[in-house]
């Protein structure tokens, strides 16, 4: 049996609310052991008094750091130096920050330039760069069973504003396949899930209202899951090209006569005409490969930067 991995709770006071302290600690224990807990905070200020609550019920260890200037952040020269002490004692696999302050971007690049797995814990308005440093991020607001009054009053896509969009998510889902899928474009639900988490440090299927990953899955119309044994394959399922857009991409094509079209354009003409098309979803990851596989048309190459598409009768007329 593999090892549980173990890690060190670091908390920002300033920055994380008490009503999160269950949901941080739950998510770290489905990840591994906690062996530190220490939560930082100016003890001396009214505003740590909410916190005081709850430091001896989930034995958290509070670090004492004065705030020297007014309105300022007093935890984060602490939590960085502990940070790095409890790195070099080689005591621990990986980090758990818990903060929606960009100031521990550095610590996260840091810490995992050195080999550990850092997860951030955070509110929906961290910024994108802390999350990112990430390997994984985790939005307290989305996932806490824990409901604020004030929160109630936002509205659910001002909450949910870092959370990368479903639009994104999907395109990244059709990319992992195409480039680490079989031939038949299928694979294993696990990977998928765990290349998808690497991309996006922030992806959780609780931000879209999913408990699981296979659920979460399954609202992709693109998409089909098929059981094999005791493992679920994912098989991403391609478009047909029909018969009006392959006559429209051909005519943009043979309005541009002998010389043909740069390809650059011809993507941006065929877009006027189709806004949502993408080459992904008929199986290419590069718009070249897509028209190749159109027999009507032909790519000429004058260099590598510089490729036209021209009709195939074209090419042969020229030849006869």
């Amino acid at each position: 049996m593999q090892e549980e991995k173990r890690y060190a709770v670091l908390i920002d006071a300033d920055n994380i609310a008490p009503k999160y302290i269950g949901s941080i600690l739950n998510e770290i224990s489905n990840k591994g052991i906690i062996t530190y807990k220490r939560i930082y905070a100016d003890w001396t200020s009214t505003n740590a008094s909410s916190w005081k609550k709850v430091l001896l019920q989930y034995a958290l260890t509070p670090v004492q750091q004065y705030s020297y200037t007014y309105g300022k952040n007093s935890t984060d020269s602490a939590m960085i130096i502990d940070a790095m002490d409890i790195l070099y004692s080689g005591h621990v696999d990986g980090f758990a920050l818990c903060s929606s302050d960009s100031d521990f971007t550095r610590l996260a690049v840091r810490l995992r330039e050195s080999g550990m797995v850092v997860i951030g814990l955070g509110e929906s308005k961290t910024p994108k760069p802390f999350c990112d440093s990430c390997n994984e991020f985790k939005f307290l607001d989305v996932i806490s069973d824990v409901e604020d009054k004030s929160d109630a009053a936002e509205s659910a896509s001002d909450k949910q504003s870092a959370v990368t969009d479903l639009t994104t998510i999907s395109e990244s889902i059709k990319d992992i396949i195409i480039e680490n899928g079989d031939d038949n474009n299928a694979i294993n639900m696990g990977e998928l899930g765990s290349r998808l988490q690497k991309r996006h440090p922030d992806f959780d299927t609780r931000n879209y209202g999913y408990a699981k990953f296979s659920t979460f899955v399954r609202q992709f119309k693109n998409l089909k899951i098929e059981q094999k044994g005791s493992s679920q394959t994912v098989i991403l399922q391609f478009a047909d090209s029909g018969p009006s857009l392959e006559r429209d991409l051909i005519e943009i094509v043979r309005s541009h006569g002998k010389r043909g079209i740069y390809l650059g354009s011809l993507s941006s003409e065929l877009r006027k005409k189709y806004p949502e098309f993408s080459q992904k979803d008929y199986g290419y990851s590069k718009f070249e490969q897509f028209v190749r596989s159109f027999d009507a048309l032909t790519i000429k190459e004058s260099n590598p930067f510089r490729k036209t598409a021209v009709l195939t009768e074209f090419i042969a007329e020229k030849k006869a």
